[in-house]
């Protein structure tokens, strides 16, 4: 497929997701008061004037892009904003002009990252920038401690969660280690009892940035993070080094810390207790999650009717629980047509990493797009009680304006990623800048 079909394509897409967005806005309104939203014009020509700015930018500085990336995310936050303007207004507001901020960010992130692989030459950067947003709630006076989670800070009037743009730095720093390293990694030299590990001055580095990821995390009582990196490492990992032994020892880790944590942390054995028997603490820590049950279980299979449900019943509905509102009032089909549009956004950056001919690319597509799936996961399963419930925001959809800006910087490096690889592999044309322009014509008049 040429750029141009590409791009083609992600604008018809791009107005579809306008289209449903506009129809689940409008229809929520008929079921609460009967009559169409009097802002239905303007609504309609922000949203399609938000989506276009981004695909316009898309179509300029990535043409080759694959064109399922941006529609997918603008779906997904489109019907975030509506269940959020179904419970909260004056947070859909907040939402809406954090949306605006996002698609900025993507704006800017595309112009300033013109090719993925730039990043490599910042690597041992981006860790200290990582590691230092993580440490930033820890600041007197600066951090704050909000649902038993010191994962905010405050500057001015301005609150937000660091943490959101330190998993892309940290991804980043762990995709450009690899690269560098792969080799050395993948041959075990150094032989603990049946074991074959590499030599711990190559894999030391890398175990010690992890490390002290998820110990910061875990003072911040942020475990939902902490599982997220926790992934990002052991798959990076795999992929870079190719031996499946690495994902058996990782799945092994894993057990025993989280054994070790339900032993030990009193939040964490809660909340296992809670994903085990909720109705042991039905008016408590339970209640959340049997309201969010009972949410799916009225929806059933065709829900209850946009704006005709009930979500308002749960506490913090628009952070943890919005996917319990959507099952709810659009039933099992609208809570599958979520997990197809993720499936289909994860699968759009897989397709990126396995096309990728440079480790770096391949790795960085991986590592963006393991962030969002395994975030996706464990916030859906959670709700679903699948598994046990962490607090942690539902790509694009969930109300809050750090991770909604940081994804939309992670989608733009994801685009940025997918445009390099359609150029490696000659379906879109290089895109020089302007100082590689005159760089051209000056050499030209010289050998002229």
């Amino acid at each position: 497929m040429t750029s141009r079909a590409r791009r083609n394509t992600e604008l018809g897409l791009i107005v579809l997701a306008a289209f449903i967005t506009v129809a689940l806005y409008t229809l929520g309104a008929l079921g609460r008061t009967a009559t169409l939203p009097a802002n239905i014009g303007p609504f309609l020509g922000i949203v399609l004037g938000l989506l276009v700015v981004a695909h316009i930018a898309t179509r300029i500085l990535a043409p080759g892009a694959d064109p399922v990336l941006l529609p997918m995310a603008a779906l997904l936050n489109g019907i975030g904003y509506v269940f959020i303007a179904r419970v909260n207004t004056r947070l859909a507001g907040l939402q809406a002009t954090w949306t605006l901020v996002g698609v900025g960010a993507y704006v800017l992130t595309l112009a300033l990252v013109r090719r993925s692989r730039d990043l490599r030459r910042s690597t041992w950067t981006l860790l200290l920038v990582g590691v230092g947003l993580l440490v930033l709630p820890f600041v007197p006076h600066v951090g704050r401690t909000i649902n038993g989670a010191r994962i905010w800070i405050r500057v001015g009037g301005l609150s937000f969660q660091p943490g959101e743009a330190a998993k892309i730095a940290l991804a980043a720093f762990f995709a450009g280690y690899l690269v560098d390293r792969r080799e050395l990694l993948g041959v075990g030299t150094w032989r603990i009892g049946p074991l074959r590990l590499p030599q711990p001055r190559d894999l030391l580095p890398i175990l010690a940035a992890w490390a002290l990821a998820v110990t910061i995390l875990i003072g911040q009582g942020d475990l939902g993070s902490a599982l997220i990196f926790f992934t990002l490492f052991v798959v990076l990992l795999w992929v870079a080094t190719e031996r499946t032994s690495y994902l058996a020892v990782g799945g092994v880790l894993f057990g025993a810390a989280a054994y070790g944590a339900y032993r030990t942390v009193d939040h964490v054995r809660e909340r296992v207790e809670v994903w085990l028997d909720p109705w042991k603490t039905a008016k408590t820590s339970g209640y959340q999650i049997i309201q969010g049950s009972y949410a799916f279980a009225w929806g059933g299979i065709t829900g209850t009717g946009p704006g005709l449900g009930d979500p308002t019943r749960i506490p913090e509905v628009q952070n943890d629980f919005i996917f319990a509102a959507i099952g709810e009032e659009l039933g099992l089909f609208g809570a599958t047509a979520i997990l197809i549009a993720f499936l289909l956004l994860i699968g759009g950056g897989l397709r990126t990493a396995v096309r990728a001919t440079r480790p770096y690319e391949k790795l960085l597509a991986v590592g963006l797009t393991t962030l969002l799936g395994v975030q996706a996961f464990v916030i859906m399963g959670g709700v679903t009680r699948l598994v046990p419930l962490t607090g942690v925001a539902l790509p694009f959809v969930s109300y809050g304006g750090s991770s909604l800006v940081a994804n939309y910087v992670l989608l733009a490096l994801l685009v940025r990623t997918s445009h390099d690889v359609a150029v490696e592999a000659g379906e879109a044309a290089v895109r020089r800048t302007r100082r590689q322009r005159r760089a051209e014509r000056a050499e030209a008049t010289v050998s002229g």
